[in-house]
């Protein structure tokens, strides 16, 4: 049996992000760099987070080679 149907319309392709930044309205670019913003939090606490723990272990094992 074959997966793919002949008659399925052709899948869209991605946009951009240029063309989606153009699309996009002046609220829906400012929520974007809302959530942007919540998302490089996330990461920065998770730095945080892992250089303690290596600070830990470094502390317990003694530092990483250079």
């Amino acid at each position: 049996m074959f997966d793919d149907d002949p008659f399925a319309p052709p899948a869209k392709k991605a946009l951009s992000l240029e063309a989606q930044l153009e699309n996009a309205s002046i609220d829906e670019l400012e929520d974007r760099i809302e959530r942007l913003k919540g998302e490089i939090a996330q990461c920065e606490r998770a730095i945080t987070a892992k250089r303690a723990q290596r600070a830990a272990a470094d502390s317990v094992f003694g530092g990483r080679p250079s």
